[in-house]
């Protein structure tokens, strides 16, 4: 219908500027026929008229009148009328309000999808991408979750979608997170010095100790008196501000390996790298998230792709040397500052990497590339951004959506989270305390670049405040009533009821239908927004109709037959919709509750 409605008013407005002598109009695509939000106003409306006024050298409400005036009206539309300050409304027919129904019926859990094809674009979506140096804490999971809602919402809007993660498996918070290991696994053996405060304390890495001894028993061991550089019992906040403890940590990592020999090292290191990926995928896993590929920052390395980037960047003049140090000309980019990309012991930096990284990205062919950071990297996008342009690469095929972490609140209070220092409550603590698909859906709620408190006492409550809640039990209704109407012998006959569609006359039915028809418009929306909290805005707003509706007493499985029968269709319409949409978000849509 909105392509109909589109190819009228391009007809018109072609014949109008046809009259006056006009040669540049819109094309037929860039006339906007857009869903009306309140009802009163209509089914659909456009603000062309507007857009075109200065062109055709009048006021766009007379333009709105003329064009509205001039069209000729297709079976479906019941009336087409200008609007101050210059809308054009369009209001369907109660046969073709209804159609919606038809269309739901008909297409079931593919009701608001478009089918990709071989030409459909292609975007490559990287998030979570955590060091995997503990278990993923709440505060990741709201990446996870975005990022995983993100990837169903733009196939569901007909892209080839694939996920990744970026491993940070080659910088200096691995070596950290090996000498923590091996501390801990001498501890095992025995040893007695106590594990000092900077390097990570979780229970977690007392677990993989007790592996690697297990397998490897003493055999690894060396006294870490023996090694380890003299260090306080206590870090002084000075020592801690100035970088003493961060030179010591280097100092002690380099002694470690000394000690152990690149062979016993690497065993240490692979087992602590090993363990933590594999407990991060588990955990995703368990969370509805998977990825198509966990990309391994030592392939940047080891296949010589950082080194090919950064002979690119010279090849165009945009690396100098200062200080031994080379350095990227970020600035001619707008970037506030240059950025080291090789230090002057000629180990490349993180940043470097990440030029490597989105360098291949590029050269893998997707149409778009959508990075979901945390929001504590806002300045990285200029730098990023920066090296792009200088690699003669389009920045604007690259998006960066920053996702604000997730605070956790229960019985009132914050509850405070520190990797290092092993007091955090783990992604999978909060699943197994609230469930992973509320847990999902509250991740949600909001934009990713809003602050979000999660109210644990809030999403384990059956009550209307929770918004998980309320849309489950929406769903759960609409499926009683059809589990009744068969107990009953009345049973939802999809055929006879498509037919009965026109018996749905009250101002209730007909507010839930025309919301039912913005279900794959606002998939559109917000596919284009990047913004899966939108279809949790709609699903609310779906639910609390339905729920109005369900209140005011009317009997859905009443004695009249194809009013029953519409009701019915109704229901189940409902049902689907809602469904749809929370498999988006990453939540099964529940029959009882």
């Amino acid at each position: 219908m909105q392509e109909q409605i589109k190819s009228l008013f391009f007809q018109v407005i072609s014949k109008i500027a046809s009259e006056q002598n006009i040669h540049e109009i819109p094309t037929e695509n860039e006339i906007n026929i857009d869903r009306c939000r309140d009802p009163n106003h209509g089914d659909f409306s456009t603000n062309i008229a507007m857009k075109i006024a200065k062109k055709f050298k009048m006021k766009p409400l007379d333009l709105a009148e003329k064009i509205s005036a001039n069209i000729e009206k297709i079976a479906g539309i019941a009336e087409i009328y200008a609007a101050a300050p210059g809308f054009i409304n369009i209001r369907l027919e109660q046969t073709s309000q209804t159609a919606v129904l038809s269309e739901i019926l008909r297409q079931g859990e593919n009701f608001g999808k478009v089918q990709a094809t071989d030409k459909s674009p292609k975007i490559l979506l990287e998030f979570v991408s955590a060091n995997p140096t503990g278990p993923l804490h709440v505060g990741h999971g709201r990446g996870a979750a975005y990022g995983a809602s993100l990837a169903n919402l733009l196939k569901a809007c007909g892209n080839q979608v694939s996920s990744e993660y970026y491993v940070n498996d080659a910088g200096r918070q691995m070596d950290i997170l090996a000498l923590s290991l091996y501390w801990r696994y001498a501890q095992v053996c025995g040893d007695e010095k106590s594990l000092p405060k900077g390097i990570y304390q979780g229970e977690y890495v007392k677990e993989v100790a007790k592996e690697l001894f297990d397998s490897a028993k003493n055999s690894l061991y060396q006294k870490i008196s023996d090694w380890v550089p003299e260090y306080p019992e206590v870090w002084s906040e000075e020592q801690i501000d100035d970088g003493t403890r961060d030179r010591w940590i280097d100092a002690a990592i380099a002694a470690l390996k000394a000690a152990l020999g690149q062979e016993k090292y690497e065993i240490v290191f692979n087992k602590a790298l090993k363990s933590q990926l594999d407990d991060i995928a588990a955990d995703l896993e368990e969370f509805g998230v998977k990825f198509d590929r966990w990309y391994s920052e030592k392939s940047l390395f080891t296949e010589a792709k950082i080194e090919k980037a950064l002979e690119k960047l010279a090849e165009g003049g945009f690396l100098y040397e200062q200080n031994g140090a080379i350095w990227f000309k970020a600035t001619e980019f707008g970037d506030e500052k240059d950025r080291v990309v090789k230090r002057d012991n000629g180990i490349t930096t993180y940043f470097a990497s990440d030029i490597a990284y989105h360098l291949d990205k590029y050269e893998r062919g997707y149409d778009q590339m959508i990075d979901i950071f945390g929001a504590d990297h806002h300045g990285y996008m200029a730098r990023v951004r920066a090296s792009l342009a200088a690699l003669k690469l389009n920045p604007e095929q690259l998006t960066i959506a920053l996702v604000q972490f997730a605070v956790l609140y229960q019985n009132g209070n914050k509850v405070q989270m520190s990797t290092r220092s092993g007091e955090f409550v783990t992604l999978r603590n909060l699943r197994e305390e609230v469930g992973s698909e509320a847990a999902r859906f509250f991740y949600v709620l909001r934009k990713p670049d809003q602050h979000l408190d999660f109210d644990l006492d809030l999403a384990l409550s059956n009550s209307r405040d929770n918004p998980y809640y309320y849309v489950q039990y929406a769903h759960a209704r609409a499926c009683r009533v059809l589990e009744k109407a068969e107990n009953e012998g009345k049973k939802f006959s999809p055929d006879i009821a498509e037919k009965s569609r026109s018996e749905l006359k009250l101002a209730e039915e007909t507010e839930i239908v025309a919301l039912l028809a913005r279900y794959p418009d606002t998939i559109i929306s917000a596919g284009r927004q990047l913004a899966p909290h939108i279809v949790i805005n709609y699903l609310r707003e779906l639910a609390s109709v339905w729920h109005h509706y369900y209140d005011a007493g009317h009997k859905l499985i009443c004695e009249e037959e194809n009013l029953r029968n519409a009701r019915l269709l109704l229901a189940y319409a409902v049902k689907t919709v809602l469904a749809n949409g929370l498999k988006i978000i990453g939540v099964q849509a529940k029959d009882k509750m």
